[in-house]
């Protein structure tokens, strides 16, 4: 290892350095900040106090809002302060406790979809059995599982990138602390840490990947069995919003950690992580109230209830 003057503190260059775009660009991020809280805390609440969703499909949905929920929020108050103050720096502790965070989240994600993809295979292809198959120890065991992993998988990355040297350039081309930009920043030999941080990243990918088109798969040929045109569309509709968020979710991460290096892009990394760690979590919020009959219930008897207490 050199001896030099380790950095102190990052420089996150951000989105634009443009004074007229910031204050929009800051208004546009404190709405979907505040609809993504709201959204999902409501989310949680509903599901919650409401006896009709105490199902798997509903504890998974719960947990995924508590992760959106959390990766927003490790993200998006950072770059909305930038934003509104001007102010790009962030401390080098703080830097690898928002790297933690997005990461430990990000990958919890991971698995739930993948456990979300059981819960419906066994929903679909073994409906009689559903009710011993998926257990509320089963459930419990599955999300217990995607946390164990994802902060594992966070301390890995945290160990490895934070471990390296950081006395040259202390300019991070990105929104917030993630992996590639942070690590781009070195100035010591990185090429083994990115290997494995590469390998540990596609690993859970594919891992969840298989779990989840394993799944679909038998779904397809279940439904394909179907005579029921009925039965085609309500299988097909408890799917949707399922399928919907994994499409949202992988198609944004193969893009932004799968590139090739001849192709690999700061600024291409940066939107996707935009879109990723900002969007994704009211994206997930829109399809699962949106399209779920049992949410929309739920939460017309919430209102209903409000009513009633703010009439006595």
């Amino acid at each position: 290892m050199e001896n030099c003057t380790e950095v102190t503190k990052f420089i996150l260059l951000g989105l634009t350095s443009v004074p007229e775009l910031q204050i929009p660009l800051f208004i546009l991020f404190t709405f979907i900040y505040l609809l993504t809280l709201c959204g999902n805390l409501g989310m949680m609440l509903l599901i919650l106090m409401d006896s009709c969703l105490h199902t798997p499909m509903y504890f998974f949905l719960s947990n995924l809002s508590l992760v959106d929920f959390g990766y927003s929020s490790a993200v998006t108050p950072k770059v909305m302060a930038g934003l509104l103050r001007g102010d790009k720096g962030i401390f080098y502790n703080a830097c690898a406790v928002q790297m933690f965070f997005f990461v430990a989240l990000a990958t919890v994600e991971n698995y739930l979809l993948a456990s979300m993809a059981y819960d419906r295979y066994a929903a679909v292809c073994k409906p009689l059995h559903y009710t011993t198959t998926m257990t509320a120890s089963v459930g419990a065991c599955l999300a217990l599982g995607s946390y164990v992993c994802g902060f594992l998988n966070a301390s890995f990355h945290i160990g490895g990138i934070f471990s390296l040297s950081f006395c040259k350039s202390n300019l991070v081309h990105h929104l917030f602390c993630d992996v590639p930009p942070v690590m781009a920043v070195s100035c010591s030999g990185k090429h083994i840490s990115k290997k494995i941080l590469v390998f540990m990243s596609s690993f859970n990918v594919f891992l969840a990947l298989l779990v989840i088109l394993t799944s679909y798969l038998f779904i397809f040929i279940t439904i394909l069995k179907m005579h029921s045109a009925q039965g085609h569309l309500k299988a097909l509709s408890t799917c949707a919003s399922h399928l919907i968020a994994v499409s949202i979710f992988y198609g944004t991460t193969i893009f932004m950690h799968l590139q090739p290096s001849s192709s690999h892009s700061m600024d291409t990394d940066e939107m996707a992580s935009l879109f990723y760690a900002v969007f994704i979590s009211m994206l997930n919020l829109v399809f699962y109230s949106l399209r779920s009959k049992e949410v929309k219930n739920a939460f017309k008897k919430a209102v209903e209830k409000a009513k009633f207490f703010l009439e006595l």
